[in-house]
């Protein structure tokens, strides 16, 4: 009886954590290109981030337009994703000038990491 109760909790549990999953299509967009050119970025591998800035900056934007979902309507979410386009913006431009250097543009991208996450801990607060 007590395995009985204990599957359905742990039935139950998933349901309600499944439920609460948001769905918001362009955060996981920017999330997915951020991923794929900052992890190489910490290896030393700027070709991801350099052939695909403009990209980075486009789904920024597209993040910033797009309605926000209920559940991460939070104070700051807006301001924060703002900024984020903004920054997002700036690093192409940083790529697409060419002057840069790679230590420059390594801490300009780390530096649009951490926006992006600070936009992540704005929604989940």
């Amino acid at each position: 009886m007590k395995q009985i109760f204990i599957a359905l909790f742990l039935v139950l549990a998933g349901a309600n954590l499944q439920a609460q999953k948001v769905e918001w299509k362009e955060l996981s967009d920017y999330h997915t290109v951020m991923a794929q050119t900052f992890h190489p970025s910490e290896e030393g591998d700027l070709k991801p981030i350099k052939a695909r800035s403009g990209e980075l900056a486009t789904k920024a934007k597209a993040l910033q337009k797009s309605m926000v979902p209920a559940a991460y309507q939070k104070p700051g979410v807006k301001e924060t994703l703002k900024l984020l386009a903004k920054e997002s913006k700036a690093v192409d431009k940083m790529v697409r000038k060419g002057k840069a250097s790679d230590a420059d543009l390594t801490k300009a991208l780390s530096a649009l990491h951490d926006r992006f996450h600070e936009v992540m801990e704005k929604c989940n607060h």
